[in-house]
């Protein structure tokens, strides 16, 4: 059975990004061998990748070029190949290009065409913190994957503003030595 998996990067105060939308913090992650080959293990499963329009053009804007090629070229081969759904109410059209492509824009989230989707093969939520949360409260959510990154920015967005209480069950917890922290969870209803 496929599912939809979140996968994220959170500051150890719980943010996903700074209270501007900034995730510069993202320059506190260190290189470590190990937490890049789970990264690229998880991501070149083929699953099909699900943005808000922010993730979506901030991912856009760095994953086709020629400096995100060569700097991780495991990682742009899957962002810039995998499908891609994108939910925005203000965008009217993806452009693909040679380096990005297999895209679905969406302007509502329904859950009968998103089980749909799913039903054709997995997906995961990259970042995206307002379909996070919509997803959430809607019941779509079959697993988090929470990469809990040793800073604090004291303020940001939450990932998991005006979702409703669900309880959670703890399925694996794993440190990197770059101090970087997978909490893996399943909602436990």
């Amino acid at each position: 059975m496929s599912k939809i998996t979140v996968f994220t990067h959170l500051s150890a105060d719980g943010f996903f990004a700074g209270p501007n939308g900034e995730v510069d913090w993202f320059k506190a992650i260190r290189k470590d061998k190990d937490y890049d080959d789970f990264t690229h293990d998880q991501s070149s499963s083929g699953n099909a990748l699900i943005f808000g329009r922010k993730t979506y053009e901030m991912m856009k804007s760095y994953w086709p070029t020629p400096e995100a090629i060569k700097t991780d070229p495991r990682m742009s081969e899957v962002v810039n190949n995998n499908p891609k759904i994108v939910f925005s109410k203000t965008l009217t059209r993806l452009d693909e290009g040679p380096n990005w492509k297999n895209l679905k824009l969406f302007h509502d989230i329904d859950p009968k065409e998103v089980l749909k989707l799913n039903d054709e093969k997995d997906m995961t939520i990259l970042g995206s913190g307002t379909i996070v949360q919509q997803f959430a409260n809607l019941g779509l959510i079959d697993e988090y994957e929470l990469m809990i990154v040793p800073v604090v920015l004291g303020s940001g967005r939450s990932l998991f503003k005006d979702v409703k209480q669900t309880d959670l069950k703890l399925l694996e917890a794993r440190g990197f030595k770059n101090g970087i922290v997978l909490q893996r969870y399943q909602p436990a209803g």
